[in-house]
C-alpha cells in the first residue's frame, strides 16, 4: 500500500542574491512497512525535501504534488495539513536538543502533542507520554518524563524525539539525520529501535542521512540526491553492489574498506558541491565527474538530466550511462 507519493516536487527560495532552487523535480513513493533512504552530501536538498512534505516551509515556493494516502498536500488548506502532521505523518528532526523546547519537560511536550490530535484529559495524555517513553527504551519513564531536554544524553534525547513522533501512532515517520553526532553504539541502538518499531507497527519510514552505512543497514529503497536533483534511485542491494551514477560510485568509493591495502588513501570526490544560486549547466555533477573528464561529452552540459530507467527497478540520471549511451 502506497502511503506517500511525491511527484515533480520543486522548492525555490527568493533571497537577496537571487532565486535558490533547492529542490528540482523530485519523485518517490513510500510503501507501508518499507523504508526509503535519501542520501547525499550536505546541501543536496534532502532536508528541504522532507520539510516540503511536512508543509513546514515558510516563504518558499513549493510546487509539484505530495499525496499522502490519496490526499493532496500541496495547496491544501492549512487545517488539512495540520490534522495530518503529527497525527498520521510524524517527523524526527535533525537536532533533538534544538527541536525540543528547553522550558518544558519531555513529558509535557509529548502530552501536548497527544492532546492536540486526540483530546482527552491531561492525566490520559501524561500516561501516554510515559508509555511511549517506555516503548523507546528509556529507563524509569515515569521519572524521566518529568525531566527537561538538557537532563537527557544525546542518545536519550533522540529516543525522546522518536517517542514524540510515535505518540499519536502515525502511519509514516520521516527521520532527518536521526543518528547525527551520536557515537556508533548509540547510533546502532537508535537504528535498531526505528526498525523494530517499523516492523511491529507496519510504519512507512523515510531515513534522511549522509551516512551510507546507515542506509545500508535500514533502507529497502535508496534515493541519491545531488545539487537539489535526483541522481539515482534503486533497491538498496542493487545500489550498493552495482551503482550506476558516477556520483553514487564516488560516494561508495570514498568509504573506508576493510580489504583495502594498508596505507591506501581514501578516494574523495574532488571539488565542491554546486552553488544553488548559479548551478552549472546540464548535469550538476559534471564539473566533478570522472566520466565527463574522460569523455567531455556535450550531453553532460546541455540539459539537466532526469531519472530514466536503466534496469529493472532502478533509475539513473546519467546521460552517459552505458545502457543509454
Amino acid at each position: 500500500m502506497t502511503l506517500l507519493e511525491v511527484t515533480d516536487l520543486a522548492v525555490e527560495f527568493d533571497t537577496a542574491e537571487g532565486a535558490v532552487r533547492a529542490v528540482k523535480g523530485i519523485d518517490f513513493t513510500v510503501e507501508r512497512g518499507r523504508t526509503l533512504g535519501i542520501v547525499g552530501e550536505s546541501g543536496s536538498g534532502k532536508s528541504v525535501t522532507s520539510l516540503a512534505v511536512m508543509g513546514l516551509h515558510r516563504g518558499a515556493e513549493v510546487t509539484g504534488s505530495v499525496r499522502f494516502d490519496g490526499t493532496e498536500l500541496i495547496g491544501a488548506p492549512e487545517e488539512t495539513v495540520r490534522r495530518l502532521r503529527g497525527r498520521r505523518i510524524a517527523m524526527v528532526f535533525q537536532d533533538a536538543l534544538t527541536a525540543l523546547h528547553p522550558y518544558f519537560t519531555i513529558g509535557d511536550q509529548i502530552a501536548e502533542t497527544y492532546r492536540e490530535h486526540h483530546g482527552g484529559s491531561r492525566k490520559t495524555a501524561w500516561a501516554r507520554a510515559v508509555e511511549v517513553l517506555g516503548d523507546v527504551g528509556i529507563p524509569g519513564p515515569a521519572r524521566r518524563a518529568g525531566e527537561y531536554p538538557h537532563q537527557f544524553s544525546g542518545g536519550m534525547r533522540q529516543r525522546a524525539m522518536i517517542a514524540l513522533a510515535l505518540s499519536c501512532e502515525p502511519d509514516l515517520i520521516i527521520a532527518d539525520e536521526p543518528t547525527t553526532a551520536l557515537d556508533v553504539t548509540v547510533q546502532a541502538q537508535v537504528l535498531e529501535l526505528l526498525t523494530r518499531l517499523q516492523r511491529e507497527r507496519g510504519l512507512g519510514l523515510v531515513i534522511i542521512t549522509h551516512d551510507l552505512g546507515v542506509i545500508a543497514r535500514v533502507a529497502d529503497e535508496v534515493l541519491v540526491m545531488y545539487g537539489g536533483s535526483a541522481a539515482e534511485q534503486a533497491p538498496a542491494d542493487s545500489l550498493f553492489t552495482a551503482p550506476r551514477h558516477p556520483y553514487t560510485r564516488g560516494l561508495l568509493d570514498s568509504l573506508p574498506r576493510l580489504d583495502a591495502p594498508e596505507g591506501d588513501p581514501l578516494r574523495a570526490i574532488p571539488g565542491s558541491p554546486p552553488s544553488l544560486l548559479a548551478p552549472p549547466p546540464g548535469c550538476a555533477f559534471h564539473p566533478r565527474c570522472p566520466v565527463y573528464a574522460e569523455r567531455k561529452s556535450p550531453l553532460c552540459t546541455a540539459d539537466r538530466p532526469l531519472l530514466r530507467v536503466v534496469d529493472e527497478g532502478r533509475r539513473s540520471a546519467c546521460v552517459l550511462d552505458e545502457v543509454n549511451a
